[in-house]
């Protein structure tokens, strides 16, 4: 989570040099919150390794408490900021399934982990949208409105179909990439996620939908630019980056994806430090 939030200049998204489009929180908030989470993170990967079952609904089950508490962790630790609620959730399940995937007599790879995952969290969308027409509009979540406005599933949808766009986009590509500082690395990563995804922080921001074409067309006109490689490329995103802000936009959702590329990436050492991450 402190990689994420250190890669600089994602579109409204708080960096090192930057709240972005925030303005309540800057990066030693998220810096907190992510040293608060740590223990978080430390039980669900040992409820995983230990449990004891092959249906793995139950080990979801068995860490979600664990997560809400941990939300109110976040809470304390940030004075009410709201920094990591979704990587509560997502990396939470991911670090629970590598976990218990260890435990197995098997190779560690992604899509074991990912199979894992999707069997945790199986039936998970269905359960959690059950009976949400019947939930007043004071009570809905902005996940649960955009689920009934646009029928998107948003990050649960996402988990649920076991992270595609993080397994099929953005790690494939990030593995790809020989050249450049992790910053630039992680960077054009983001972005690929960005460009595969409908975030569903920028639609709560944009108030619509619409939105989203216009987030994928600026994704196009980046890496038409060649990316965070060349300097066309990182003056676009630093312009685009002014753009979100002006318009209090930010693709919280993706800045989640990329916390899960990075800890997968991490896990399998795909993230390797490169000599131009000194120049």
């Amino acid at each position: 989570m402190i990689y994420e939030v250190l890669v600089n200049p994602k579109p409204g998204l708080v960096d090192p040099v930057s709240a972005g489009a925030h303005r309540d929180m800057d990066v030693f908030t998220f810096v907190d919150s992510a040293t608060a989470l740590r223990p978080y993170f430390e039980q669900v990967a040992k409820i995983g390794a230990a449990y004891p079952e092959t249906d793995l609904r139950g080990l979801f089950h068995a860490i979600r408490p664990v997560g809400v508490q941990a939300e109110k962790t976040m809470l304390a630790a940030t004075a009410g900021i709201n920094t990591h609620k979704g990587a509560i959730f997502s990396l939470g399940v991911l670090v629970a399934a590598t976990a218990w995937t260890m435990q197995q007599d098997a190779v560690l790879t992604v899509n074991r982990i990912i199979r894992a995952v999707q069997a945790m969290l199986a039936g998970l969308t269905a359960n959690d949208f059950a009976g949400v027409q019947e939930k007043s509009p004071a009570e809905l979540t902005a996940g649960e409105r955009e689920y009934l406005k646009y029928g998107f599933t948003g990050i649960r949808g996402e988990a649920e179909a076991g992270f595609p766009a993080v397994t099929e986009w953005a790690l494939p590509f990030l593995r790809t990439q020989a050249a450049g500082d992790r910053n630039t690395r992680l960077l054009d990563t983001f972005m690929v996620i960005v460009a595969h995804t409908r975030d569903s922080n920028v639609i709560k921001r944009a108030g619509t939908a619409d939105i989203i074409p216009w987030v994928h067309d600026q994704t196009a006109a980046y890496f038409q630019l060649g990316g965070a490689q060349t300097a066309a490329g990182r003056q676009f995103l630093t312009d685009l980056n002014a753009t979100f802000i002006d318009r209090n936009l930010s693709l919280g959702g993706s800045a989640d994806l990329l916390i899960l590329t990075i800890y997968l990436a991490l896990v399998f050492d795909w993230l390797p430090f490169h000599e131009e991450d000194q120049t």
